[in-house]
């Protein structure tokens, strides 16, 4: 009973963190001056961050691209981390390393129960 609880916990998580991000990512694409504490970087580089998150958050969504999406968020958790970390703004870092943390979680529980539904067969 407890793995089901577990299991039920990261699904939950998964769920909230990539809803989260897609909100926070939609308003740093539709919102840029909205002041989310984004740095002055070049439109073309929001684009490409912004949209990339979109993509990796809907993969993240998916249980049968949720790796993949996983790493594509890292990728673009690290790249935001050292534009912030470039212009000054530490108290940005914070949330992305969060962020990263609950995405290497919810991997890490998927890997998981993936290797015991293989060991089961």
């Amino acid at each position: 009973m407890k793995e089901k609880k577990v299991d039920i916990a990261v699904a939950g998580l998964r769920w909230v963190l990539g809803i989260v991000i897609l909100g926070q990512t939609f308003a740093f694409l539709f919102a840029p001056e909205s002041g989310h504490g984004q740095p002055h970087i070049p439109e073309a580089m929001r684009l490409i961050l912004g949209w990339s998150e979109v993509v990796a958050a809907l993969l993240f969504l998916l249980p049968t691209t949720l790796i993949a999406g996983g790493w594509l968020l890292i990728a673009v958790f690290a790249a935001a981390l050292l534009i912030h970390v470039a212009h000054g703004q530490y108290g940005q870092v914070g949330g992305l390393v969060i962020y990263a943390a609950a995405v290497f979680s919810v991997m890490a529980h998927h890997k998981v129960e993936r290797q015991k539904g293989s060991a089961l067969n």
